[in-house]
């Protein structure tokens, strides 16, 4: 049998959304910029993440996703003073012990909030560990 290695990442993330509009405006606030791109016609709106794409779409199931922040606590700072639903404030999920799912020696802080369409939302970042 021959093995055949296949590079892939992940290209697009589907989100639903009820709303184009304020699903826009809410993304927009969260990642900084606007949308990529739209399709009115199709009733989609797609958001440049680093190499993946966000596509919000009314057909697209609810998902859960994280973004990757510099710091999820003053994330969450920023989320609670526009008014954002926290679901889940800050906190270790994960400690890297080595480089496998994330930077060896960082712990993994998550935080859930609920965007504008009703769908939660993570924001990770990684920090290095700090032992009591």
């Amino acid at each position: 049998m021959i093995k055949v290695e296949v590079t892939m990442e992940i290209l697009q993330v589907a989100q639903h959304a009820d709303d184009l509009d304020r699903a826009s405006a809410f993304y927009e606030m969260l990642l900084g910029g606007p949308p990529a791109a739209c399709n009115t016609t199709a009733g989609v709106l797609y958001f440049n993440v680093g190499r993946s794409r966000l596509l919000l779409d009314a057909a697209a199931p609810s998902c859960t996703f994280s973004f990757l922040v510099d710091d999820v606590r003053q994330s969450i700072e920023r989320m609670h003073t526009l008014g954002v639903e926290v679901v889940d404030e800050p906190h270790v999920v994960f400690t890297h012990t080595d480089d496998t799912l994330g930077p060896a020696g960082n712990d993994e802080w998550l935080a859930l909030i609920r965007d504008s369409e009703g769908n939660t939302v993570g924001l990770i970042s990684h920090e290095p560990r700090h032992d009591p």
